[in-house]
């Protein structure tokens, strides 16, 4: 009787023991889960592509003052930046001017082992500026890409926001350049606002920036810098001769040549912060900001167009 007693306290203990420890998994799942981000709660990190500074720090602050318990830190880089954080944990989400490729999405797949989404909420366009006492302010296409590979008929010095892993930059030798070289006297800015002072104090450069930097002509930090710059009137996409800006009209009926798209890639695999903004991003609120950006909303279609009174 008494080996039998300590085989059965034996039995016991193990017993016991297996039970706290299925428990204190239990607890440390619970406790994981329960620190998991929510659209209404939590922090997450992104990556934007620094063109879109104004309206996605517009996004980020109306999103933040609707749900106080939520912070979304926001990174500013180039746009190769941006996609070279597509593999890092971290990251949540990517706000950048294209999709990730077949390449890209199987490599997250296998290294993050997360099933990457995509959608495009907005339309956006390259400006292009020149200094207010510059006596050329119309190009045709044809223009642009002699400008940019340094074979125009006049000097000019293009000026980009980094003359290389920008989305501006890509933009313009995909679509513009075509196999062509950019001229060695391309200069590169720090940053958009870099672009645009420089163009200030140099009448005989043209400078290439995000339409989310000066097209918004309610916001007083852009009216200001149209104070400053002038922006060029480029061909007609559709009536040559005609030249147009890059106002809201134009981007949205693709009048205006130098058109692309604001896309957001998310990273989750459940409904978290970054849902949350993506949707926010995608539905009523976040459409009617691109809208009030003066870029063109993409979802809600039903949006009307905002005409632009420029006094230049």
């Amino acid at each position: 009787m008494k080996v039998k007693w300590k085989l059965n306290s034996g039995i016991i203990f193990v017993l016991l023991i297996s039970f706290a420890l299925m428990n204190s998994c239990k607890s440390k799942n619970g406790n994981q889960n329960s620190k998991k981000d929510t659209p209404w709660q939590g922090t997450i990190n992104i990556s934007a592509d620094e063109s879109f500074k104004p309206v996605v720090d517009e996004l980020v602050k109306v999103y933040e003052s609707n749900r106080p318990k939520t912070k979304i830190n926001v990174q500013y880089k180039p746009e190769a930046a941006c996609f070279q954080d597509f593999f890092v944990d971290s990251i949540r989400m990517i706000i950048a001017t294209r999709r990730y490729n077949e390449a890209e999405k199987e490599q997250m797949s296998d290294s993050l082992n997360v099933a990457p989404s995509s959608l495009v909420v907005a339309r956006d366009a390259i400006a292009v500026i020149v200094n207010p006492s510059s006596p050329d302010s119309l190009f045709t296409l044809k223009d642009l890409k002699e400008i940019l590979t340094g074979k125009f008929k006049k000097k000019l010095i293009p000026v980009f926001d980094g003359v290389k892993a920008t989305s501006t930059v890509r933009f313009i030798i995909d679509s513009l350049l075509k196999g062509d070289s950019l001229t060695s006297d391309a200069m590169a800015a720090r940053s958009s606002t870099g672009v645009i002072d420089y163009i200030a104090k140099t009448p005989g450069a043209i400078g290439f920036i995000g339409i989310s930097w000066i097209g918004n002509h309610e916001d007083p930090n852009q009216l200001s810098y149209l104070k400053e710059v002038r922006m060029a009137g480029i061909e007609s996409h559709y009536v040559p001769g005609q030249y147009v800006k890059a106002y809201q009209e134009n981007i949205y009926s693709k009048n205006y040549p130098l058109v692309r798209d604001l896309v957001y890639t998310l990273k989750e695999n459940y409904q978290g912060l970054g849902f949350g903004f993506a949707t926010f991003m995608s539905g009523e609120i976040g459409q009617l900001i691109f809208r009030r950006a003066y870029l063109v909303p993409q979802i809600l279609r039903n949006f009307g167009i905002r005409p632009a009174n420029i006094k230049e």
